[in-house]
């Protein structure tokens, strides 16, 4: 059996062909075709046994009192981040549920770490704007 992907490695977007070879450990060898690197079949290979995203999203952003004082209210922002490398696919549902949780105070940098190994995966969730 085979399945078509379209590579996102570059911008030429190459229509792959990838074909599950018989034998071997896991069900077999993967056969991918109609790549013009090895970029191409690298990234088959990745996106049917290991698939990974980057993981964009935003955090609660608690500012200083000083709009809301009067209210008794602190002002409340978003801070958009996200991870510094593809997070495993199959658990990015229990990343964004920590990252919507966190709570950061004003101010922050861009480039922040956020969230220091994710998950226990070596992958950190960062600030990708600075908010004073």
């Amino acid at each position: 059996m085979s399945q078509e992907l379209t590579c996102i490695t570059c911008p030429m977007g190459c229509r792959l062909v990838v074909e599950r070879l018989p034998g071997g450990e896991g069900g077999g060898e993967l056969s991918v075709s109609g790549n013009r690197c090895p970029r191409g079949a690298a990234y088959a290979r990745e996106e049917l046994l290991a698939p990974k995203r980057t993981v964009t999203a935003t955090c609660r952003a608690l500012a200083s009192r000083s709009s809301g004082a009067a209210r008794g209210m602190a002002a409340v922002r978003r801070i958009p981040c996200k991870t510094t490398a593809p997070f495993p696919k199959e658990r990015v549902d229990e990343l964004l549920a920590a990252i919507y949780v966190l709570e950061e105070s004003l101010p922050v940098e861009r480039g922040r770490v956020l969230i220091h190994d994710a998950l226990g995966l070596g992958i950190d969730v960062v600030a990708t704007r600075s908010l004073g």
